[in-house]
């Protein structure tokens, strides 16, 4: 049996999808270590939730303290340094032969020699680095290991270096051993034994304890608001090593990971749910739900990055930039709840998560609020400064109610703020490269079409311009209408400008570019002259995709008639031939139908605007009743069954067009005309 999948089920399939990759590579950002993820110092107060402790702990004595403890055992400490006592006889041989090779003979003072030598290092030498070495340490004695490991202690005092032993000689020696180089042998014998004195040091501070007691499970560490003393100090900094150095066996691994999926799972749920109860059209579009949850992806992997490689704060990710670009190119409402959900993700990858959130919840509001519409570029730049000042001041708010002292604040983030603010700008680059990867328009574009003067306009001013007034017209009367029932004036008065510019292409075919005489179209059958007419649909798609216009314009144009008939034609033929049954066919548009607000108001707008223009007189009920006629009988063909707009969104529109039309078309004062009489006594005075 052959599985057949049909369209609406393949959409299904693919947003099902998105979302599970969504849930999957945040997780694999979520770290995979375990973090304490709380910071304390002594003094301060305590700024996050109860801590209670979740296993037993010891509590570990502070560096301080151990120093302290240890420099109290080591203080009677003596180092072992290894005597060679080979030296001795070695140096006394070359001394004496030395000595004859040099005289022929052996010193008188031999004896004397030897007793001095054999004293001397017995005692031990030692050199001049290590004796100040020991007496800097506060050193009294060392212990003295010989060859065969017997040890014993030797008094610094007794020791000697290679100087103090040549002193020591030649204090009472005859004059002429005085004048003898003595001192080159006298080297040291007494070398220090790195091993055996560390060894011996580990022995000792065996007794050493690192702890100074225990805390239990279950017990009370710190509430929110209390002063970190020096002794809770002690208790956090030692859960906090217990916590990294616990090791998690697998399957408080797989816990874990669960619990993150879990988490979220929920979040990114909420926002699915949200697209889809509040924005249907953004969620129908896999194009649109591809673009945001990238962003939210993107916005999570630059926050692990920065916490996992580098030892830059995460402040110094530009968190504000998505809000931004979701307002730019959608709306205020989605733009901060994608902002509130992705920081909400966030904050379990980062320290401190009760304040950043409330620093990027506000900061957020402070993105949309001040970006209603980007028109131009300075907005974007005064955006990052009201966000910029904005971080400033609620940091500052943060560090003066914990510190209390205006000494004592850290200004280090400060420059991180700064940083992300400037990384804010490039929102302008981004925003250009995701309109045009995923078929999206920004105000700043809309904008940009709207100029009269650009080379299409100019063109469709130049060949159609009774068709170009037309659009104007039709321009001014659906942004008016847009506005007032909260659409997207903008993008209405964009596609107006672009909705009839199929009728570049044959300009004579319609009668706002005709100059009087006979119209081209009176003489042809009636299909024909329709099919002429409704061309002009597919020929302003053709000429928009040539001018790289957005699908969001090219929309106006394919729906600003929708399924509607040519009703001059169609009425003539049934007129013509009321026995015949028409093709239905041949003097429809091919639609679609308006699909959302905005050419739902260009398609009565354009209607009402065509109308007015055939009124052969302009009186209040005239214009009333035409905007009536004309919205309700589109109403009744089912015209905006597609389009998301309430009847109250349908009265406010007429009430708009109708004070528009009666604006445009308002009775002037008639000037009268002079007598002649008057006129000849007029022009009489002026030339006296």
């Amino acid at each position: 049996m052959k599985i057949k999948i049909i369209p609406s089920q393949l959409h299904n399939f693919t947003k099902a999808g998105l979302f599970v990759c969504i849930i999957a590579l945040i997780v694999q950002f979520f770290p995979t270590e375990s973090k304490f993820k709380f910071q304390f110092e002594v003094g301060k107060p305590w700024s996050y939730e109860l801590i209670t402790a979740s296993f037993d702990f010891p509590i570990f004595k502070s560096d301080q303290q151990i120093n302290k403890e240890r420099n109290e055992i080591l203080k009677d400490f003596t180092p072992y340094y290894q005597m060679d006592t080979s030296i001795y006889e070695i140096q006394i041989k070359k001394l004496f032969s030395d000595w004859q090779k040099k005289s022929g003979k052996l010193p008188i003072s031999q004896n004397y020699i030897i007793r001095k030598f054999k004293s001397i290092y017995a005692a031990g030498i030692i050199s001049v680095e290590e004796y100040n070495k020991l007496v800097e340490e506060g050193r009294k004695n060392i212990s003295c290991i010989l060859p065969n490991r017997f040890s014993y202690t030797i008094d610094i005092e007794n020791m000697y270096t290679p100087k103090t032993a040549y002193e020591e000689i030649t204090r009472d020696a005859p004059e002429r051993l005085k004048s003898y180089d003595l001192n080159l042998y006298l080297i040291e014998n007494l070398k220090f034994d790195s091993a055996t004195t560390s060894l011996s040091k580990t022995d000792i501070l065996k007794n050493l304890s690192l702890t100074s007691g225990m805390v239990q499970t279950g017990e009370r560490i710190i509430d929110r608001g209390e002063i970190v003393t020096p002794a809770i100090f002690l208790e956090l900094k030692s859960l906090k090593v217990e916590f990294e150095k616990r090791k998690e066996s697998i399957q408080q691994s797989t816990i874990v990971v669960i619990g993150e999926i879990i988490l979220i799972f929920g979040l990114i749920s909420l926002f699915f749910l949200y697209i889809y109860l509040f924005r249907p059209r953004i969620f129908n579009r896999i194009s649109d739900m591809l673009f945001i949850s990238l962003l939210i992806v993107i916005i999570v992997g630059l926050t692990s990055i920065t916490t996992r490689y580098t030892n830059s704060s995460y402040y110094i990710v530009p968190f504000a930039i998505l809000p931004i670009i979701i307002r730019v190119f959608y709306d205020s409402r989605t733009a901060l709840f994608a902002h509130i959900i992705t920081m909400l993700i966030i904050s379990f990858m980062v320290d401190n998560s009760f304040q950043f959130l409330i620093l990027q919840i506000i900061i957020g509001m402070v993105a949309v609020s001040s970006l209603k519409d980007m028109t131009q570029r300075s907005q974007l730049a005064q955006t990052a400064l009201y966000i910029f000042l904005s971080y400033v001041l609620m940091y500052l708010s943060f560090e003066f109610i914990s510190e209390g002292d205006f000494q004592r604040v850290d200004w280090q983030p400060i420059l991180y703020f700064g940083i992300s603010s400037v990384f804010l700008l490039f929102a302008y680059v981004l925003i250009y490269i995701f309109e045009k990867t995923f078929n999206l328009i920004s105000s700043v574009t809309l904008v940009e079409l709207t100029n009269i003067n650009s080379d299409l306009m100019m063109k469709f001013a130049e060949l159609a311009p009774g068709t170009f007034q037309h659009t104007l017209q039709v321009s001014n009367l659906a942004t008016e209408a847009a506005k007032k029932i909260s659409a997207n004036s903008l993008l209405v008065r964009t596609g107006a400008l672009y909705h009839d510019i199929g009728k570049m292409r044959h300009p004579e075919y319609f009668v706002e570019n005709q100059l009087g005489g006979n119209n081209p179209l009176s003489g042809m059958d009636f299909e024909l002259a329709a099919g002429i007419v409704i061309n002009h649909v597919a020929d302003g798609i053709e000429i928009a995709k040539k001018s790289h216009l957005p699908e969001q314009i090219i929309n106006f144009i394919a729906t600003h008639h929708g399924k509607g008939k040519t009703k001059f034609f169609y009425n003539s033929f049934i007129n013509a031939f009321p026995d015949k049954i028409p093709n239905f066919e041949a003097f429809t548009y091919p639609g679609p139908l308006p699909n959302n607000k905005e050419t739902a108001i260009l398609m009565m707008a354009d209607a009402v605007e065509a109308r007015s223009r055939s009124l052969t007189k302009y009186t209040e009920e005239s214009i009333d009743e035409m905007v009536d006629n004309m919205i309700n009988s589109q109403i009744a063909e089912g015209q905006f069954k597609d389009a998301p707009i309430t009847f109250r969104d349908v009265e406010t529109v007429k009430s708009v067009f109708k004070e528009k039309i009666k604006n445009i078309y308002h009775t002037r004062i008639v000037y009268p005309d002079l007598k002649n009489d008057n006129e000849s006594k007029i022009s009489v005075s002026n030339i006296v």
